[in-house]
This record gives structure tokens, sequence and C-alpha cells, in this order.
């Protein structure tokens, strides 16, 4: 691959397991990995195109149900399947952490510590809503850990639950902080 685009291995990652579309490529990014990594049609098809163009995945139409139209569905090719062992056996990752919430956070001095702690809160309430797909996702794949790949989605998952659980933890810290300095700003 030319340029070192992540949403390259994501795809040739999807596409190692079974031939999909375009579509189905972006439903399982906002599905099963949307908790650590994100993609969208407009970093999708420029990268399938690219990727079609070095060798790495084929597409194929695939005739569509009775009064449906045909689908463009993707593979990966061997050589696809090699730069996707390549990049897995490289033990170096960029590990990239972007929260719009703790960007707000950071420069919350700048407004009253209520506006903080409502964004704090947001942030909680998002990570509970996660943290119980998580769980859920957690209890179903240990139940089948002895099937191909799920042991390595179940390290994904609990990577996230212990994440998320020391999310939480913050957020109490941080809202008990900003109740304090609320109260002291208003006793002024």
């Amino acid at each position: 691959m030319g340029k070192d685009r992540k949403i390259d291995h994501v795809i040739l990652g999807l596409l190692a397991h079974e031939n999909l579309t375009g579509y189905d490529i972006k439903k399982m990014i906002d599905g099963a990995i949307s908790f650590f990594w994100k993609g969208s049609f407009g970093s999708i098809y420029p990268a399938l195109l690219s990727l079609e163009q070095e060798g790495l995945v084929v597409r194929a139409a695939e005739e569509g149900t009775e009064g449906a139209r045909e689908k463009t569905v993707y593979s990966i090719t061997e050589a696809g399947r090699q730069s996707l062992l390549a990049w897995l056996e490289q033990s170096k990752a960029a590990n990239d952490l972007k929260y719009e919430s703790l960007l707000k956070i950071f420069f919350g001095g700048i407004a009253e510590p209520e506006v903080t702690l409502k964004t704090v809160r947001a942030f909680e309430k998002e990570t509970e809503e996660n943290l119980k797909l998580l769980r859920l996702c957690r209890d179903n794949l240990e139940k089948v850990l002895d099937q191909k790949d799920h042991l390595y989605y179940y390290l994904t998952v609990t990577f996230g639950i212990r994440s998320y659980e020391a999310y939480l933890k913050w957020c109490r810290e941080a809202a008990a902080l900003l109740k304090k300095a609320a109260g002291e700003k208003s006793s002024r």
C-alpha cells in the first residue's frame, strides 16, 4: 500500500473474514469496531478503489434478490492477505485518541463550572450506554471463545470494558470537583 492509511487495514481485515459490499463494511465499522475505530463512506470507497488498483482486493457484481439492484461485493486477494499479515506482524502501532469532550473540558475554564459539568455528565451517560453493550458482547463471546477469532474479539471487548470502567470512575471524580468549584464560586 502506497500510503499508510489505517482504513486500508480495517477493510482488509474485514474482508479476510468474508466478502462484503462497501455498505456492509460501513455497517461493520459502525457496529463491531466502532468503540475503537471510526470510518466514513467518504474514506471507505476511495480506499476500496485504491486497494483494487493495487491488487489487494477484487470486486464482483452480485445479482440482487428479485427487484433489488445489483450489488458490488469485494473480496481480499492473496496479495491483500499478505499485506494484512505484514501489517499485523508490525509491533509498532499508532494509538491516536481523540475525544471532543476532553477538548471541551480542557478549555472549560473559559465557562462556568456548570457548563463543563454538563459535558462530563453527557460523556458519563454515553460511556454507561457503551459499557452496557460491551458487557453484553463479552457475555456472548465468553460462550464461544473456542471458535476461530472469538478470542481476539473478546480481548478487544474486555479492553473496552476496562477502559470505560475507568472513564466512569473519572467522570464521578470530575463531577465532584466541578460541583465543589461551582459551590465555591457561588459563595463568593
